[in-house]
């Protein structure tokens, strides 16, 4: 029998275990991205987004153990776009024995579901688009592609 998954808001203490996440992200995003610099990096400053009122940092847990997380965080939107404000959805780990289980559409309902209480009409990613997992599973919840980001080393 499946264990079940809770998703909950993520706390202080769980901070650890999130800089763990950082950090695998990172490592799996690298080969992804020759622009990253090498040695230590860091994304995000997660004591923030755990606290900060704009932004709804969640984890996923499975036998009391956090095995995801994810977040939306609320940007203005350029002045031409016809929604002012969007979320914006960031930080989707789920450890690798727990993939294939649905738990980043867990997280991205619930992502989802915050937004809406905010009135928010619009979420959007980024992802690499050699990430083929990813996309996928993006394209899976109902996330379509828009713009492309090219570059060119000189």
């Amino acid at each position: 029998m499946d264990s079940i998954v809770l998703i909950r808001k993520a706390q202080l203490s769980d901070l650890e275990t999130l800089l763990g996440f950082e950090q695998e992200i990172i490592e799996v995003e690298r080969p992804l991205d020759p622009s990253l610099n090498k040695g230590g990096l860091y994304y995000y400053d997660i004591p923030e987004m755990i606290s900060e009122k704009d932004i709804h940092l969640v984890v996923a847990v499975c036998n009391n153990a956090i095995v995801g997380s994810g977040y939306v965080r609320l940007e203005n939107s350029n002045h031409y776009y016809k929604n002012p404000i969007h979320g914006y959805i960031g930080f989707m780990y789920v450890k690798n024995e727990f993939r294939g289980k649905k738990i980043s559409h867990l997280i991205l309902e619930s992502l989802k579901f915050w937004s809406k209480e905010k009135k928010i009409k619009e979420l959007r990613l980024d992802v690499y688009s050699n990430n083929l997992s990813a996309v996928k599973a993006y394209k899976k919840f109902g996330f379509t592609k828009s713009l492309v980001n090219m570059r060119i080393y000189i």
